[in-house]
């Protein structure tokens, strides 16, 4: 099986070059570690990243037998790139990348509407998508008389209210379509005001972050872009950290364990609930695995009975493989890692 992460970023005019010059430097590195060349010519047709998706992206390949398996766009590209042929896929770098992802939704209101957008987690265009424009009559106070002043500002303040009770339901509508970790709301002041009471009397699936940004032009969609982002990273490290936190007091109280010795039997009896990573396995040792319990890994290949199904791979790809064949979730250990190896396990209760 040929994996191949690679930065496929899109900021700079020559990222196409770029591009071509990381894959060249893969090629060649999976070509001395004796990849098939139907294998390197199929990637070379297809590696490249999303050329619509500007900015920072990266991609993982996996390839085996003149087929493509698995063609993945990276939310962010790779810490390095890496090109890997084992007996295995080596899908760490897009697990890591997946678990960064959150479903969220996305909103940019003014006065006169919104835009809300939902969006599956590490998805790149959204599943659902609504534009709303309310009506404008008079929805700029004006100055008049006292009576008539009075009457225009009620017909302004009641047409805000209408509108953004409208957006209020395309937002909840939109955070239940994709089971909404966060919606980020941005825009006019004013707007958001009256958005944030309609949230209160009847609040969206989700938390709701306010950012910076809004719909009224290029510089203000840029900004809400980038704030975005921002805050996505932001709710992800929230969660991870609430991971960690579980982790240190399960470890306490013996329902957690930490180390590949531990974690691997773990792993192979099925009593994992949650597998944790972190992402740097250098110096991660080799292990063994088999076909016929592909679950059992082993320090030694007498352990899992020898013969010619057991076959060896880094650590990382095999926990991966027998925590997905079990029915166990993943997520990255963020640093600093409080794991030994760099490897924990949340159990069963």
């Amino acid at each position: 099986m040929v994996s191949v992460h690679l930065d496929t970023t899109r900021s700079a005019l020559d990222a196409d070059k770029r591009i071509e010059l990381r894959w060249r430097s893969a090629r060649r590195s999976l070509a001395e570690q004796g990849a098939d060349e139907e294998d390197l010519r199929l990637l070379d047709g297809v590696v490249g990243g999303v050329a619509e998706v500007p900015g920072p992206q990266g991609e993982a390949l996996f390839a085996s037998a003149g087929k493509l398996l698995g063609a993945f766009t990276l939310a962010e590209p790779p810490p390095a790139d890496s090109a890997r042929l084992l007996p295995v896929p080596d899908p760490l770098g897009l697990a890591i990348d997946r678990d960064h992802q959150l479903p969220h939704v996305v909103v940019a209101v003014d006065r006169e509407g919104a835009d809300v957008e939902a969006y599956p987690a590490a998805a790149h265009e959204p599943s659902f998508q609504r534009s709303f424009h309310g009506s404008t009559l008079h929805i700029t106070r004006v100055k008049a008389g006292a009576e008539a002043q009075a009457s225009f500002h009620r017909r302004s303040v009641n047409l805000w209210t209408e509108n953004t009770e409208q957006v209020a339901q395309d937002v909840r509508d939109a955070a239940a379509h994709v089971d909404a970790a966060v919606i980020l709301v941005a825009g006019d002041p004013k707007a958001v005001g009256l958005l944030r009471e309609h949230f209160t009397a009847r609040p969206p699936l989700g938390q709701v972050v306010y950012i910076g940004g809004g719909r009224t032009d290029t510089s203000a969609r840029e900004s809400l872009r980038a704030n975005v982002d921002d805050a996505i990273r932001e709710a992800m490290a929230v969660q991870h950290r609430g991971v960690l936190d579980t982790l240190d007091a399960d470890l306490a109280g013996g329902r957690a364990l930490q180390g590949i010795p531990a974690v691997k039997e773990a792993l192979a009896e099925g009593r994992v609930e949650v597998l944790l990573l972190a992402a740097h396995q250098a110096g991660a040792p080799v292990l063994y695995a088999s076909r016929h319990d592909p679950r059992a890994l082993g320090t030694d290949p007498a352990a899992l009975g020898g013969g010619p199904t057991v076959f060896s791979a880094p650590a990382a790809p095999l926990l991966l493989r027998s925590a997905v064949l079990g029915g166990a979730a993943f997520t990255e250990l963020l640093p600093p890692a409080r794991a030994t190896d760099g490897v924990a396990a949340l159990l069963r209760y």
